[in-house]
């Protein structure tokens, strides 16, 4: 038992490990969209799938000599594939502006396919073969999965604590193929254990023939759907926010993947029972962040809490399904079915069918209705012929006396009020002061204390339940907004966006991406060609284009993401601009002269090129645009791939004598001055923070947001006058601050903890 399951153990670390690993290597040459771990998931739960497929099929029909060749030999041939690695040169990228997931999938598969492939056939084929030792536990193999997914854990949460932040890619990677050679000598040594234990065929374990039809079979698959797809959705929409990094695909990974070591555990502590009656308190919390659109990093936890319950009660209620010995790998191929096709939905199907990210609150919704309202049977486990059922305790019910139940229709609402309310006041996108602030409080504190009693009289009917918050954020979505009215929206695999007008006035139009302002424009014909929130003529921008324009020259400029086009607003007629934007979709909305006319209004006509800025930048005139500016972000996330040290060497060689390459740094979570810092020392330039803070009231009104933007040039001279200007300063400092490299990048140590400085 020992060596199998050290076995497992190690493959499900491989396996784990090389996941956000492989997600990393392939994000800039995807965009560096919070789409690619998407895409990814898809390739490894589909690869999960063949590889359980596979085990199944080589169960039934080969004997263990035969299984046990076939194995070392595949484990052989996809070994010649290691070390793999992603570069431009290799793998090229997608044609710019097309859907990259076609080209990803066809990427992954060609380079870690083979290996990954044979990774995931490993703990089907061992837990069979372990079956048929003869050991005393062979008859219920399934306490070995807690080994397999132990190690899937371990290597998860290793990779952005340990591994990330202290090995390149390029040592990464030849790790992972030492590591798989191990695993292959282990696999060899568990074959021999098997082949000298059932001689030529794996032996059947003892007990009465156990019958599995369809409707278990979909049961499995189910029931594995859904917290494969709430944990993508989940994913997506904490990445989008903040930056799609390794840390935030492995935490709510590794809270999925503990989710299944303790639903498989002999005495699963918590237990599943108490993780399906906890669910439905948790979910309102989340309801009400997501209605209310609060995406601050302390709410984080709370979306965290909901996933874990609602992962535990769907496996737990699985690990209740699971047959005897006999039936493991068509049980592992279910599980896979369901886990790829919850991937298939939201990376493939979702972003077609819907016009806005519903993944995570549909995944909710489903996880609700999948808990049952009575008792879950046990696992047979090979050991008893007939399953038995275990009821849970009595509900509650109308015979109790009324004042019990009057005062659990109270304590459950004035509970969830409180939290509720105290949470929604807390949180900063209602810091501003005005009738408008106190009116979403107040309706937000209504909403909870109403959920709270939804939940008082429907927490015993589960259906019931779980239809009330389907449809309480389906109304949240569908509602219109009280100050702004919705009048384009459009999503693809680079993201949610939607343009909106304000009712009040009617005057002003907005573009957001996910839960981000991107630019805004007063219609006012008057005002309309006034740059507005982060590119203000007050601001670090506007500054910029004063010293660059002061100058008495023609200027070349380019910029990297258009938004609304707002930086239109500023070439002279003798000057040129170029935008370089991934998304068509942005494109359209910029060109879209009833949306916004920035690009109609500029006084030179702007050459717009579609993909990504790396690969089109590289196409460039050297020494040939006397501004680069970079504000590429999706939603808040920063694109990791434009802040490297590669990235600043093609900038440079791009950059004219005395030009200047401004970064847009303005986000909630991530402080990337210490960082940039670093990087410009390491190249040997000089740079400057431009800060737009403080605003006044006039500035507020005039549509000037606050902003964070770093010039960075080849000598200090060439800043010339923001060198005096108070509102540009040197970078603060952070001990140990590296800068990023294609190879190297370490975001959770730019998380910005405490207040903005």
């Amino acid at each position: 038992m020992p060596l199998f399951a050290l076995s497992l153990f190690v493959a499900a670390s491989l396996l784990f490990c090389v996941q956000p690993m492989v997600a990393k290597m392939v994000l800039p040459l995807a965009g560096g969209s919070p789409a690619v771990w998407n895409a990814c998931m898809v390739f490894f739960q589909s690869a999960l799938l063949a590889g359980y497929a596979y085990a199944d099929a080589s169960t039934r029909r080969l004997g263990v000599r035969r299984q046990a060749l076939a194995q070392v030999a595949i484990i052989l041939l996809a070994g010649l594939t290691l070390p793999f690695a992603f570069d431009r040169a290799s793998t090229g990228g997608p044609v710019g502006g097309a859907d990259p997931t076609g080209w990803l999938l066809a990427t992954l598969l060609r380079t870690v396919g083979p290996a990954f492939f044979v990774v995931a056939t490993t703990a089907p084929l061992l837990q069979r073969w372990f079956a048929g030792t003869g050991h005393k536990d062979s008859a219920d193999p399934y306490f070995l999965y807690g080994a397999s997914n132990l190690g899937s854990l371990l290597a998860l949460l290793a990779y952005p604590l340990l591994i990330e932040p202290r090995f390149r890619l390029a040592d990464q990677a030849r790790g992972w193929a030492i590591g798989y050679a191990a695993m292959g000598l282990l696999v060899a040594a568990c074959a021999a254990a098997a082949w000298r234990s059932s001689g030529a065929t794996v032996a059947e374990p003892e007990g009465p023939a156990e019958r599995v039809d369809a409707g278990r079979w979909l049961a499995w698959a189910g029931l594995a759907f859904v917290p494969s797809s709430l944990l993508l959705g989940l994913t997506s929409y904490l990445s989008t926010d903040i930056a799609p990094i390794p840390l935030l695909w492995v935490v709510p990974l590794s809270l999925y993947l503990l989710s299944f070591i303790v639903a498989f555990a002999r005495r699963p502590i918590p237990s599943p029972r108490w993780a399906g009656r906890a669910l439905p308190f948790a979910s309102l919390v989340v309801v009400f962040a997501l209605s209310g659109g609060l995406v601050k990093l302390y709410w984080i936890p709370f979306h965290l809490l909901a996933f874990s319950l609602a992962a535990l009660a769907c496996h737990g209620r699985l690990a209740s399904l699971r047959p005897g010995a006999r039936h493991l790998t068509g049980f592992y191929l279910a599980m896979s079915v369901g886990g790829a096709a919850g991937g298939v939905f939201n990376a493939l199907i979702a972003p077609m069918v819907f016009d806005r990210a519903v993944e995570y609150p549909l995944g909710l919704t489903l996880a609700l209705l999948a808990m049952p309202a009575t008792g879950w049977p046990r696992a047979a486990g090979g050991k008893s012929a007939k399953a038995e059922v275990e009821e849970l305790p009595e509900m509650p019910g109308p015979s109790r006396p009324i004042v019990r139940d009057l005062a659990r229709l109270l304590a459950i609402p004035a509970a969830v009020l409180g939290l509720t309310s105290w949470l929604v006041t807390r949180d900063s996108a209602w810091s501003s002061p005005g009738p408008p602030l106190w009116g979403a409080v107040a309706a937000s504190i209504l909403a909870s204390g109403l959920g709270g009693l939804a939940i008082a009289t429907c927490w015993t009917r589960p259906a019931r339940f779980a239809l009330t918050v389907g449809a309480a954020l389906l109304a949240t979505g569908l509602t219109p907004s009280t100050y702004d009215r919705v009048i384009h929206r459009q999503r693809n695999f680079y993201g949610a966006t939607k343009v909106s007008e304000s009712r009040l006035t009617g005057r002003f139009h907005s573009l957001s991406h996910g839960s981000t302002l991107h630019g805004l424009q007063d219609r006012d014909p008057a005002q309309r060609r006034e740059p507005l929130t982060y590119y203000h003529r007050a601001g670090p921008v506007g500054q910029v284009f004063d010293e660059l324009m002061g100058r008495g020259k023609p200027l070349s400029i380019a910029v990297v993401g258009l938004g609304t086009g707002s930086t239109a607003a500023y070439p002279r007629p003798v000057d040129a601009l170029t935008y370089y934007e991934i998304d068509p979709a942005i494109v359209r909305i910029a060109e879209n002269s009833a949306l916004f006319t920035y690009l109609q209004d500029c006084r030179v006509r702007p050459k717009i090129i579609l993909g990504d800025a790396r690969l089109r930048l590289a196409e460039a005139p050297a020494r040939g645009y006397d501004l680069i500016a970079l504000d590429a972000f999706s939603s808040d996330a920063v694109p990791v791939h434009l802040l490297t040290r590669e990235a600043l060497e093609l900038y440079r060689s791009k950059l004219a004598p005395g030009g200047i390459i401004l970064f847009h740094i303005s986000n909630r979570y991530l402080d990337l001055e210490p960082m940039l810092g670093a990087l410009a020392r390491d190249a040997g330039m000089s740079l400057k923070v431009g800060y737009l803070d403080n605003l006044s009231e006039e500035l507020e009104a005039a549509g000037a947001s606050r902003s964070t933007w770093v010039a960075m040039v080849e000598r200090r001279r060439d800043l010339g006058g923001l060198d005096r200007q108070p509102k540009w300063r040197p970078p603060h400092e952070k001990a140990g601050a590296r800068g990023w490299t294609d190879d190297f990048s370490n975001i959770l140590d730019a998380v910005r903890y405490g207040p903005r400085r």
